[in-house]
């Protein structure tokens, strides 16, 4: 029984899970080899599957490697973020004639990291503190309502009896606050693939013994916005107008070819939408909305060559680079994949221009929360950030400025928030 409970932090982008080691502390399980996280990621692959079976899933890392080298089969990604949404019980393509619900899919991967903590634990686990953003579904309650309850779902279907829930940025706060020796206003900035999550809390090594913080949290707020916006402004920007994105068609008209076909690639979990054999072929019809020629025989060539989600992954490494290289630097994005030859180009101004909206909501997001909190942004001693995304600096020194007064506290950009759960898990269930 002492391994008897167990926490997720089910991200968009990547997930870990937590348990309680023999010294009644917290440890995150090793989900792949010399790895604590692991990519949010499943490949449904055909190869070596009778017509009969259910096809073969990968996980995490073999997943994302399987899709790369060009295996057959269905990558999903982002799952997260159908939650809410309609799709949710609707069936998704993986190839072969099969058809899989994309709650199926989540608690397929949730069955796969149950089965590494217990392997771990050497006991069945059927308690468990799951994570959530503040917002699943902004501005909408009963959405929001409706996407928890499809990840608890998910969850009993693999065998979780006692579930519950903790905002994942309070998560973060109480890995945070056993760093603390005194009582603090914090600001947790939890951004990651997904959701940007804000929560104004009180910490301190007194608060740390109770079990029940609900009067330490001041305020929370958030919006779905964060690494992946990125990643699509970034290739929406630099690299598809090279296929022919806002390119315009022949004279004397000279209109806009349609763009939602740009949108869905540069969207995770939309990609595989165009691949279809109804959309390529409607697709190939529309070579007459091109003034270039060009321009629409590499949009088939990224159909023909299921070349989407490799195209938003050079945009998240264009991004990451022009991040941490020097001001002024342009970074060069090898497309020889699409055409032998193509190059496009990442400048830091273009980059920070693509993505300058949604960067905006996202630091309006953090000072919305002190204002909720009634607090005064001087009076907020410490921003702690977490989160993938927070690897990009202009966004982190975004975050921190309008709290002039405030340390800046980075945690460990991917695990901050599954520790904490893990110490959430601890005090729910011992």
């Amino acid at each position: 029984m002492h391994h008897a409970y167990c926490a997720i932090d089910f991200g968009t982008s990547n997930s870990a899970i937590a348990l309680p080691d023999h010294d009644d502390r917290v440890a995150l399980v090793e989900v792949e080899p010399g790895q604590r996280t692991m990519p949010t990621a499943v490949f449904y692959t055909l190869e070596g599957t009778a017509p009969h079976e259910d096809p073969k899933r990968l996980y995490g890392r073999q997943a994302l490697a399987a899709y790369v080298e060009g295996h057959d089969g269905r990558l999903m990604r982002s799952m997260k973020s159908v939650l809410g949404s309609s799709l949710i019980d609707q069936g998704t393509d993986v190839g072969g004639g099969r058809s899989v619900r994309f709650l199926d899919v989540i608690s397929g991967y949730l069955r796969h990291l149950k089965s590494l903590a217990e392997a771990q634990a050497g006991a069945p686990l059927v308690r468990a503190v799951l994570g959530r953003p503040v917002y699943f579904v902004d501005g909408e309650p009963e959405r929001d309502a409706q996407a928890q309850a499809a990840l608890e779902e998910a969850a009993r279907q693999v065998g979780f009896e006692e579930i519950s829930f903790q905002y994942e940025p309070i998560a973060a706060a109480l890995d945070f606050e056993a760093t603390v020796d005194r009582e603090q206003l914090v600001l947790v900035a939890d951004i990651g693939g997904g959701t940007s999550d804000f929560s104004l809390v009180r910490v301190s090594p007194e608060r740390a013994r109770r079990v029940d913080r609900v009067d330490d949290i001041l305020a929370n707020h958030g919006v779905h916005i964060a690494g992946t916006d990125f990643d699509r402004h970034v290739e929406l920007a630099a690299i598809l107008p090279l296929a022919g994105y806002k390119a315009r068609g022949p004279a004397p008209a000279e209109r806009e070819v349609p763009s939602k076909v740009y949108f869905d690639l540069a969207t995770w979990h939309l990609i595989n939408t165009v691949y279809t054999p109804a959309r390529t072929m409607e697709l190939r019809r529309m070579r007459s909305f091109y003034a270039d020629a060009q321009l629409h025989a590499r949009l088939m060539a990224i159909v023909d060559q299921r070349l989407g989600h490799a195209l938003m992954g050079k945009a998240e490494a264009a991004k990451i680079a022009v991040a941490d290289g020097r001001e002024g630097d342009v970074v060069a994005i090898d497309l020889d994949d699409l055409e032998y030859g193509l190059q496009a180009e990442l400048a830091e101004t273009q980059a920070m221009a693509a993505i300058e909206s949604d960067l905006e909501s996202i630091v309006q997001a953090g000072v919305e929360t002190a204002r909720m909190a009634g607090v005064a942004p001087e009076q907020v001693d410490a921003v702690y950030l977490t989160g993938g995304s927070t690897g990009l600096a202009p966004l982190a020194l975004r975050i921190a400025a309008p709290f002039s007064r405030a340390r800046t506290v980075r945690g460990d950009r991917l695990a901050s928030v599954a520790q904490g759960l893990g110490l959430h898990a601890q005090r729910v269930f011992a």
